[in-house]
């Protein structure tokens, strides 16, 4: 199953034009990245960045990074940021997601 996620975000990577990213970050992105899809929801792992509450106790890597800056109690909930979805020519949304699962980033 995760094998099969990973291919099939190496080769969302590659349709996507993406040839800068290097595998590992095509495969794993790191929890709290943004990304821009072409298409009109948020993959697997990904939520759209739309001020939404989460559950500390589910989102633990994300919090640490995030904290309360967006919102939240910091005792149960946090806050997604709140970003205005991209709109495409026609007029179609494309939203902003935040990678909830992937690599911590390291601290420098």
């Amino acid at each position: 199953m995760a094998r099969m996620r990973r291919i099939r975000h190496f080769l969302l990577a590659l349709v996507l034009g993406w040839p800068s990213l290097s595998l590992a970050a095509a495969v794993d992105p790191f929890v709290g990245q943004v990304g821009t899809f072409g298409f009109e929801f948020c993959p697997s792992g990904w939520a759209p960045m739309n001020g939404q509450l989460l559950s500390l106790s589910q989102n633990t890597a994300l919090f640490s990074l995030l904290g309360t800056s967006y919102g939240g109690d910091g005792i149960s909930t946090f806050a997604l940021p709140l970003v205005k979805p991209l709109l495409t020519a026609d007029r179609k949304m494309i939203p902003q997601c935040i990678a909830l699962q992937g690599v911590f980033p390291p601290r420098p």
